[in-house]
């Protein structure tokens, strides 16, 4: 149980789109994948008390669970929303954010008011050397193609090849959480939110996808948060392969866009070789 009231609730409803049955942006799959990262199955029997909806889960987890878990779970979802609004150019209602945003620190308690959002521009500012590569948990074969990728995706920068920037970002930042997981894999396996297979066995790390990398990685403290925060333009590049895949996720990456995701990818690096404090 927790202490969100019908008013309070109301307010986090309209915040969270919850029309028809929808929440936010999120389709099932990644609903779930949200929620696993805070160790909650959402799609489970537990949670369909009102129905299957994705915001009826969403209400019935609200009845269910304490306030620091639903605190927690809401200041994310939040923090993920203004990133993709401000990353898309999509309008925000800023005064129904702040009065969920204070809702949020209400519920988490006396000081522990809800952490600041770190925004695009204040992820973009920060000054974030790329380490050496041979400093990387990766086969020593493989050094020298990060190494070509890397200068490709700056030139692809400065050229205003801004899809491309994306793909070898996405790609460079794959092989070397890939090379982490290999390299630690007790540490990987033993995350909650590690993919697993319908009989609840983890996945093969070659079956896992970028998306199941960086949660991992950032669950077992390999990558700092703001990598994961920020990664939203790397998680499903694969699929801007295929253009009618593009169109139906309305993607249309600028140098903005491509600019956040070198610097996840420059963010990531550091972490991985443990360059970042």
């Amino acid at each position: 149980m927790n202490s969100l009231t019908h008013i309070d609730k109301r307010y986090l409803e309209k915040a969270l789109q919850m029309g028809d049955g929808f929440v936010l942006n999120y389709s099932d799959k990644t609903f779930g994948e949200f929620f696993g990262r805070h160790r909650v199955d959402i799609h489970g029997r537990k949670y369909q008390t009102h129905g299957t909806s994705k915001a009826k889960k969403m209400r019935s987890f609200w009845e269910q669970e304490p306030d620091a878990l639903v605190g927690r779970v809401l200041s994310d979802m939040l923090d993920e929303y203004e990133v993709d609004c401000e990353l898309s150019g999509r309008d925000i209602d800023g005064p129904i954010l702040e009065k969920a945003r204070h809702i949020i620190g209400r519920i988490l308690g006396a000081g522990q008011e809800t952490r600041p959002v770190n925004t695009v521009q204040g992820f973009l500012s920060q000054e974030i050397t790329i380490p050496n590569v041979r400093n990387l948990p990766v086969e020593p074969a493989v050094v020298p193609i990060i190494e070509s990728r890397l200068l490709e995706a700056q030139k692809a920068l400065e050229a205003g090849a801004y899809l491309s920037v994306i793909f070898l970002c996405g790609s460079i930042l794959e092989g070397v959480l890939l090379g982490k997981a290999q390299y630690e894999p007790a540490k990987f396996n033993k995350s909650s939110v590690s993919p697993k297979t319908e009989d609840g066995k983890v996945k093969r790390f070659h079956d896992w996808t970028l998306a199941q990398f960086i949660h991992v990685a950032s669950d077992v403290d390999v990558l700092k948060p703001d990598v994961q925060k920020f990664s939203h333009g790397l998680r499903d590049f694969r699929n801007y392969i295929h253009p009618y895949q593009q169109i139906v996720s309305n993607f249309t990456p600028d140098e903005h866009t491509a600019k956040v995701c070198f610097q996840v990818l420059k963010a990531a690096l550091a972490s991985v070789a443990g360059a970042r404090p």
